[in-house]
């Protein structure tokens, strides 16, 4: 049984890995290969690295991780976990079955845009959810939002100094959505259209794992699962760090390349506490 086993190779568990490799902890990271940023081009609103495409940023965190010793990164998807009676987690994947005492999930959230034609098309680069990520790209352009309500209004409060003009926009009053030069044009069911520079939806955000339901860990009504303050879930021994993770404190999860990053060393943190205290109460078993 090795120390660790991380699931997801966005920033939340390329922290974690390396924070548990530093620590010298016998660690394997499991990376699917999907992300929720997959579509994105440039990240931004990240120290250092505001403008870089994802992709680099993970090959720059997996070039880091391989002079760590104790850390694998193993490029498959875990189709199962189980909890062991030993205290132990099984995480299962088309080659085997894989044993540790610990397990951070960062499998992060599945997005569901509203079925509006080449809406999909443009999620990620003219269309995105977050203002701190996305909203300075487009200064002095019009912006538009896609929703209604407290949201739209916060959204658009937030926005409204970065953008020529704020529109907002129902979302059923739009019968297709097409990217241009300049950004996107939005079709409307009278007949006529707007132009926006980019456009802010909310989607509807699940889990990309069944991980949560497998192992029974508590949720919140954001469909985040629950955590404390650093990472520890429901279920001892199970931490959960990035957008998949949600603190009760905090209206709700924030979808962030920093955010994340420090949710995974956290979450790495207190598993090494966690690994250190069982070995602690081995020997006093084995003393005694």
């Amino acid at each position: 049984m090795i120390d660790a086993i991380v699931i997801g190779g966005g920033p939340a568990g390329l922290q974690a890995a390396l924070t548990l490799g530093r620590m010298h902890r016998e660690v394997l990271l499991f990376d699917s290969g999907e992300y929720r940023n997959g579509t994105v081009d440039h990240a931004q609103n990240l120290i250092t690295h505001d403008g870089q495409a994802p992709a680099e940023i993970r090959r720059l965190a997996r070039e880091e991780l391989a002079g760590y010793a104790t850390v694998q990164v193993v490029e498959a998807t875990v189709h199962a976990i189980e909890a062991r009676d030993d205290g132990g987690f099984a995480a299962m994947t088309e080659d085997g079955v894989f044993v540790a005492s610990v397990l951070i999930l960062a499998t992060g959230l599945r997005d569901e845009l509203p079925p509006i034609p080449g809406l999909a098309e443009a999620w990620g680069r003219e269309v995105a959810h977050c203002p701190f990520c996305h909203g300075h790209e487009l200064s002095g352009k019009r912006i538009g939002i896609l929703g209604s309500g407290a949201h739209a209004a916060t959204h658009r409060a937030m926005l409204s100094p970065i953008g020529s003009e704020v529109v907002v926009i129902d979302p059923g009053e739009v019968t297709g959505v097409e990217r241009t030069a300049d950004g996107l044009v939005l079709r409307r069911r009278e007949g006529d259209a707007i132009d926006v520079g980019g456009l802010f939806v909310a989607p509807t955000s699940t889990q990309r794992s069944p991980f949560a339901a497998q192992l029974g860990l508590a949720t919140l009504p954001s469909g985040g699962v629950e955590v404390d303050a650093l990472g520890g879930t429901s279920v001892s021994g199970v931490f959960a760090a990035g957008d998949m993770a949600h603190t009760a404190a905090m209206p709700g999860p924030m979808a962030s390349l920093a955010v994340a990053i420090a949710a995974g060393q956290l979450a790495a943190a207190a598993a090494v506490h966690q690994l250190v205290a069982r070995e602690i109460d081995a020997e006093r078993g084995t003393v005694s």
